[in-house]
């Protein structure tokens, strides 16, 4: 390669650094500033009440959030609902794609309707929720009276025992559709002889799928899975506009505590040692789905 030949390529890539710059740094003002000033005032006694006046005190913080018994609560229902809504999604999902994938009369209507619980607001979502859940005159607490089964009817969202189901019920109906459509694109890009040379050696419908579909969807169930891994655990709206972390702390998990200690307590220093212990979890988790999805995968 000529020497000028290796200039143009160095002008060209730096052209090209120049040009990524500003992005670059709208990216990290946006996001790594936030973060490293948020882990700065995990290790001080700043309160929202007297912001400009803080101290240093160390690991004091997070020495009480361990202690805190409402933090493990919060945490413990983080973790649960995160795992619990990711698998059911998965499975849900793939159910779902395959009957999508079918080919039969209004199928291209149903597949066209499916994401709309996707693409509602969030908050639109919970209004309607709460709406078919009132005591007495929801919609489930009437179809319950009718049928001569009063004594089931409650406060869905006001019951210990209900409210956290009724969480991760939202959850599901809101993203499987989501999962659905992306694991049916994927299946509908596996080339059909696949699948013919597999029936003419005797596979069955259970055989293709395990050894066919589920090897051609594991990068697009990988990218699916930490994208909502990381929506799940981060999730604040669906849980505080349905029942802002009760009844008592049936629902709380880490974003609402988080956000109560914060803005309720003023305690932004301990509200950010929760906010970094959040991140760190969040990371760990992450990692082990990337693990555990790529050693399915090598199999």
């Amino acid at each position: 390669m000529s020497a000028v030949t290796r200039l143009q390529r160095i002008g060209r890539e730096s052209l090209g650094y120049l040009l990524i710059f500003p992005v670059l740094l709208v990216i990290l003002g946006l996001n790594l500033y936030p973060t490293i000033q948020g882990i700065l005032t995990s290790f001080t006694n700043q309160s929202l009440i007297d912001p400009g006046h803080s101290v240093y005190i160390g690991l004091e913080n997070y020495f009480k959030l361990f202690k805190d018994p409402i933090f493990q609560i919060s945490l413990r229902h983080s973790l649960e609902l995160t795992f619990s809504a990711v698998v059911l999604q998965v499975l849900l999902g793939l159910i779902m794609a395959h009957l999508l994938i079918q080919e039969v009369p209004g199928i291209h209507l149903f597949r066209s309707i499916a994401m709309i619980t996707w693409v509602l607001p969030i908050i639109a979502s919970v209004v309607m929720f709460r709406f078919i859940t009132l005591p007495n005159y929801g919609l489930i607490n009437i179809l319950l009276r009718d049928v001569g089964l009063s004594q089931l009817s409650r406060n869905w969202f006001g019951d210990e025992k209900t409210a956290f189901p009724l969480v991760l019920i939202m959850h599901l109906w809101r993203n499987v559709p989501f999962y659905a459509i992306a694991f049916m694109a994927a299946m509908q890009a596996i080339p059909a002889d696949l699948y013919e040379a597999a029936r003419i050696d005797g596979a069955g419908e259970w055989r293709q799928f395990w050894f066919i579909t589920l090897p051609n969807l594991r990068y697009i169930m990988l990218v699916m899975v930490v994208l909502h891994v990381t929506f799940t655990f981060n999730n604040f709206d669906f849980v505080y506009l349905s029942t802002g972390g009760g009844p008592v702390t049936a629902t709380e998990v880490l974003p609402t505590y988080i956000y109560k200690q914060a803005w309720n307590g003023y305690a932004l220093g301990y509200a950010s040692a929760g906010g970094v212990v959040m991140l760190v979890i969040l990371v760990v988790l992450v990692l082990i789905c990337n693990k555990l999805i790529k050693g399915l995968s090598e199999k």
